[in-house]
C-alpha cells in the first residue's frame, strides 16, 4: 500500500539528492501528510487480524517472495541507491544480499515455529492442597509497527530491512517512514513489497510506505493510536525524540531505537608487542570502511602504555594519510562530522595523530585519528560522544586499573573488541565481565565493522547504544521485540488456538520439558 488516497496536488514535493554532487535529481516526489499517515495506520489495523492468522508456511512464503521481488528489481536498484547514498556498487550489492538473506532467515524461523513459544501445563485436578488449572501459553504479535528507514543502510536497515522483516515475521503489519536521503531507492523496494503482498493474496494494509523530508510525518506516525511499536535506527537525538513521543501517548508503546555507539577496541599488551604495527594498519581499514558511516565503527581505542603501542600509533599514522576521502551519505551528516572532528582538533587535551586525504567533491569525509590520556577522558564526558564518520580517539592508560576506570565510565555500546594474544588471557578474563555490562557483542581479534545476520547475533546494547538493551535489531532474536505472551486458562479445547490444542506437532514445552 505504498500509494495513498491523497492527491499529489494537495501535497508539497521534494526531490532526490545525488550524494556525490549535492544536486537534486529525478522527478519530484510527493510528500505524504497527516491524512496519509492516518490512512496507512487504519489500513494496517484493519489488516492485522487477517495477517496474524496466516499460517507459518504462508507467512514464510511471503517473506521469501519479498526477497525474490527485490532481486527482480535488478541493477536499477543498485544504480539508484549508489546515486542517492554515494556508497559503492560492491557495498550495495552486498547489502542487497544481506537484505534478501535476512528475509529468508526469518522465513525459516517462522516455518520452524519456535518463535510462538508454546507452553502447556495440563490440569492437575487431584493436586493437593489445590488443583492446578489447565494453562497454555503462546506468543502473539503486538500489532501494526512503525519502522523508520536508516540513512546509512538504504537497503538492509530501511524499507525491507531487519525491523520490517522481523515485524512481518512476527505477524505485524508495517508502516515504513522512508528515509528522505534515499527516497527513490525506498520507493523501488516498497514496490517490491507491494508486489509480494498482492502475489500472496494478503490485505494491502500489511505494508505501507510513507515519505517526506521533515519530522512531522514521523511524529504523526508514532502518535497514531493504532501503532503498537516502533523500530528506529539513527541518531541519539532522533531516537530519544521518538521515545518521548511514544511514552507521552495515552497508551505508551515500546520504541526499539538503535542510536549511538563508539565501539571501544581494547589493545592488550602482548598483542601490541607481537603485532602492534599490523594492528595499526588493520585499524585504519576498519575505521575508514564506508566513510566510517557504520554504527559499529571503532570510534574509541584503549591501551595501557607499553611496548608496541607506539608501533600501533606509527602504523596508523602512516596508513591514514593514504586513505581517500569518501562521499558521505548526506550534506547534513557531513556537516555534523566536520563539526565533530573540529571540536576534537581544538580540544586542549586532545592531540591529532593523523588525517586522511582531503576530498575534492562535496560532502567528502576526511578520516581523522586523535589521542588523549585516560585522566583527560575521565574528566570530560564529551570525549566519549559519537562522531559519526571515520573519526576515532585513542585513550592512553597508565595501568590496567585506569583502563578499567575508562571502561566503567564509558556509555553503553553495541560492541566491544579485545585484541589479544595467548599471554593476555588473564587480563582479558578480568575485562570480559566489565565489557558484558557495557556492550551487546564482544569480539576477540577482529574489528567491529560488519554484522553477521545469524541466530546468535546481538546488534544492540545498553543505553545509549539502544533504547532497550534487552533486544537486538539483527538476527533471529529480533522477532521477539514484536511479540507478547498470552496465557489461556481452562479454555475449552475448541476455543484454544489450534497450535495449543492437544496433538499439535509444533515445538512446545509440556510441564517445562521440550515435547518436540
Amino acid at each position: 500500500m505504498s500509494d495513498t488516497s491523497t492527491s499529489q496536488t494537495e501535497r508539497s514535493a521534494f526531490r532526490s539528492i545525488d550524494a556525490a554532487t549535492g544536486l537534486a535529481v529525478g522527478n519530484p516526489i510527493a510528500v505524504h501528510g497527516p491524512a496519509d499517515v492516518e490512512a496507512a495506520c487504519v489500513a494496517a489495523d484493519a489488516a492485522f487480524d487477517a495477517y496474524r492468522a496466516t499460517g507459518n508456511d504462508a507467512r514464510a512464503d511471503f517473506l521469501e517472495r519479498i526477497g525474490d521481488e527485490i532481486v527482480a528489481l535488478g541493477d536499477d536498484l543498485i544504480v539508484t541507491a549508489m546515486r542517492e547514498s554515494g556508497l559503492p556498487r560492491a557495498r550495495l550489492e552486498g547489502e542487497r544480499g544481506r537484505t534478501v538473506g535476512q528475509l529468508k532467515l526469518f522465513a525459516g524461523v517462522v516455518r520452524r515455529g519456535g518463535w510462538m513459544g508454546l507452553r502447556i501445563e495440563p490440569a492437575l485436578p487431584d493436586r493437593a492442597p489445590l488443583p492446578r488449572p489447565d494453562l497454555r501459553l503462546r506468543m502473539i504479535p503486538l500489532g501494526p509497527v512503525a519502522v523508520f528507514g536508516a540513512s546509512n543502510f538504504p537497503l538492509a536497515f530501511s524499507t525491507a530491512g531487519g525491523d520490517t522483516a522481523s515485524a512481518l515475521a512476527a505477524g505485524c503489519p508495517v508502516v515504513v517512514k522512508g528515509h528522505p536521503a534515499h527516497p527513490a531507492t525506498g520507493a523501488m523496494v516498497a514496490g517490491a513489497i507491494d508486489a509480494a503482498v498482492a502475489a500472496c493474496g494478503l490485505p494491502k494494509g500489511v505494508f505501507s510506505h510513507l515519505v517526506g523530508p521533515g519530522n512531522d510525518l514521523g511524529s504523526a506516525l508514532v502518535q497514531d493510536p493504532r501503532i503498537a511499536a516502533v523500530g528506529f535506527t539513527g541518531s541519539r537525538a532522533g531516537g530519544l525524540a521518538l521515545v518521548k513521543l511514544a511514552q507521552g501517548r495515552e497508551v505508551p508503546i515500546p520504541v526499539y531505537a538503535e542510536m549511538s555507539s563508539i565501539n571501544p577496541v581494547v589493545l592488550l599488551p602482548e598483542a601490541l608487542k607481537a603485532r602492534g604495527a599490523a594492528l595499526g594498519t588493520a585499524f585504519v581499514g576498519s575505521l575508514t570502511m564506508g566513510a566510517g558511516q557504520f554504527c559499529t565503527n571503532p570510534g574509541l581505542v584503549l591501551a595501557v602504555e607499553g611496548d608496541g603501542l607506539d608501533a600501533f600509533v606509527s602504523a596508523a599514522a602512516t596508513a591514514l594519510p593514504e586513505a581517500p576521502a569518501a562521499t558521505m551519505l548526506t550534506g547534513g551528516i557531513h556537516a555534523a562530522y566536520e563539526q565533530g572532528i573540529a571540536a576534537l582538533a581544538s580540544h586542549a587535551a586532545v592531540k591529532e595523530i593523523s588525517r586522511g586525504k582531503v576530498g575534492e567533491g562535496v560532502a567528502q569525509g576526511q578520516a581523522a585519528f586523535f589521542e588523549t590520556t585516560a585522566a583527560q577522558f575521565l574528566s570530560d564526558k564529551a570525549l566519549g560522544h559519537e562522531v559519526f564518520g571515520a573519526s576515532s580517539l585513542l585513550v592512553r592508560c597508565t595501568s590496567e586499573d585506569e583502563l578499567h576506570a575508562v571502561l566503567r565510565a564509558a556509555e553503553g555500546q553495541l560492541t566491544a573488541t579485545i585484541q589479544m594474544d595467548a599471554g593476555d588471557a588473564d587480563m582479558a578474563s578480568r575485562l570480559i565481565p566489565l565489557l558484558e555490562r557495557k556492550a551487546g557483542r564482544i569480539l576477540a581479534n577482529g574489528w567491529p565493522t560488519g554484522v553477521e545476520v545469524a541466530h546468535a547475533m546481538v546488534h544492540g546494547g545498553p543505553f545509549p547504544a539502544t533504547s532497550d538493551g534487552r533486544t537486538t535489531s539483527v538476527g533471529s532474536l529480533a522477532i521477539d521485540r514484536f511479540l507478547r505472551p498470552v496465557s489461556y486458562q481452562n479454555l475449552l479445547p475448541e476455543l484454544l488456538p489450534e497450535v495449543l490444542r492437544d496433538g499439535t506437532t509444533a515445538p512446545r514445552l509440556i510441564d517445562g520439558v521440550p515435547a518436540n
